[in-house]
Order: structure tokens, then sequence, then C-alpha cells
């Protein structure tokens, strides 16, 4: 054999030293890392438009049209009934509903305290607004949330023929209002979803607000268990059959009065 000449095995293959196995070994690693890194630059990059996009997805409203009635959803008390109150002078309905939220009174009761709910507020404010007490209509049975809240709403609604109501409330709820309607509760009328008008929410930039980030992260996770089916429900709610079986949804309107007290107005 001269001197310089290659080994060879049997094949004829050339036989590879340590040095070019190393080289092999190492452009591999390279190849793996720069596949590594552009599926982080990828998932950094789609991460980054998610965050941007979601609170503007949050964001669904409709078309205002004119309704049988326009409901306050609970929750941001003054903001919701402020802007029942203008949609119903802007002649949108010619009733106001409030849902009944808050924990069972029953506790308190036995004590001799009687604690305001939110729709008693909401009435002081819509009469102080100079909405008439026969305009507005306190609807049966206590809700928890949003799901609670909808089927109040939309039982009262079977009792009118081609019902439509304005569903009030924030900008990041409308679109979980939107899909908890399609999904439950849409054979028994049409709903107008619209958020308050000077609601602060800022869908480009949320994540630089405490409150709407938690808005962004609570409604993203209230979508997520709309997705799967509900399986998340309140204490209040494991222990309780749904608002239908509970109540009769009537709902009672408020007796007429001068002027509103501080004495929350009683349900009939």
């Amino acid at each position: 054999m001269k001197k310089g000449e290659l080994l060879s095995a049997p094949g004829g293959d050339r036989k590879l030293g340590p040095r070019n196995r190393a080289n092999e070994f190492v452009a591999g690693a390279l190849r793996i890392l720069a596949v590594f890194s552009a599926l982080t630059l990828f998932a950094l990059f789609a991460g980054a438009a998610l965050m941007l996009g979601v609170g503007r997805w949050l964001v669904r409203q409709d078309s205002l049209q004119k309704a049988n009635a326009i409901a306050v959803l609970s929750g941001n008390f003054p903001a919701r009934a402020l802007e029942a109150a203008n949609l119903y002078h802007d002649g949108y309905a010619k009733e106001i509903w409030l849902t009944n939220p808050g924990p069972d009174p029953l506790a308190l009761k036995a004590l001799g305290i009687r604690y305001p709910s939110e729709a008693d507020f909401n009435l002081l404010l819509l009469r102080r607004e100079g909405v008439p007490a026969k305009a507005i209509h306190i609807l049966d049975g206590l809700v928890v949330n949003t799901v609670d809240e909808l089927d109040v709403i939309s039982s009262t609604m079977q009792k009118q023929k081609d019902a439509v109501v304005i569903l009030v409330t924030d900008k990041p709820h409308t679109r979980r209002v939107h899909e908890l309607w399609a999904r439950y509760e849409v054979s028994r009328g049409m709903a107008v979803v619209h958020a308050v008008t000077d609601d602060d929410f800022d869908p480009d930039a949320w994540w630089k607000s405490t409150e709407d980030t938690r808005q962004v992260i609570h409604e993203v996770m209230g979508m997520v268990n709309v997705w799967a089916g509900m399986p998340m429900r309140t204490r209040f709610r494991e222990q309780q059959p749904s608002v239908a079986e509970m109540n009769s949804h009537r709902s009672a309107p408020i007796p007429e009065a001068e002027a509103p007290s501080a004495e929350p107005v009683q349900q009939e």
C-alpha cells in the first residue's frame, strides 16, 4: 500500500475517522438546534399574535335594533344600568329587565338582616335616571352566573311571540354571552348583545391594564368552560337544580313611586 492511501472496508466504503464522526455529530446537533430555534420563534410570534388579537376577538357586538326589552346583566354597577337607561330613553324598548344576583338570603333573613341586592341598586339608579317604575321588571329567581341570567331572561321571553331582547354587558363579556345564547337559548328568542358605550376596555392593549388583563383571563377561561360543555360550576349551582326548574320565571313590574327611596323596593 502506498503512503497516504486510504484504508477501505471490504465493500469499498471509506471508514470514518474520529474527527469525521465528531464533525457529523456537530452538524446534526446544529440542524436540530436550527429546527428547535425556528419552532421557538414560531411559537413566540404565534403567542404574540394571540396576545395582540385576543382582546379584539372577545368583543362581539350586534347592531342595535328595536326590542321587547332591555336586560341588564349583573356586574359593573352602575355602568350597565346607565347604558340601559340611555337605550330606554332612545326608544329601543319599553321595558328594562333586571336579574337578581346574590347568595341565598335565607341565612341573613334568619338573622333579621336585610341585605340589598344589585337589582335593588339598579332599580334606584334607573328611577333616578327617569325610567318609570312600571317599565322596570325584576325577574324572579336568584342567579349566580351568566348561564343563570340567560336562562331567566330567555324563559321570560317565551311569554311573548317572536321576542327580541337587548343584553347589556361589558365589551370583553360579549363573546361569551353570544356563545352561551347560541348554544342554549337561541330557540327561545333573539338576543342583541350590546356593550356599554363608554366601556374603557382597550382590546388592542389590554395587557397594560390590571383590570383589562383580569377580564381577558376570566373571559378566556369562561370560553374554555363553554367549549368543554360547562364542567366547571359554582358551588351554588352544584347544590341546586337549574333556574328553569326552580322558578316559574314570572317578571314583576315595580310599583310606581314618586322618587326612589333608600329602602329597596320589594319584589311582588
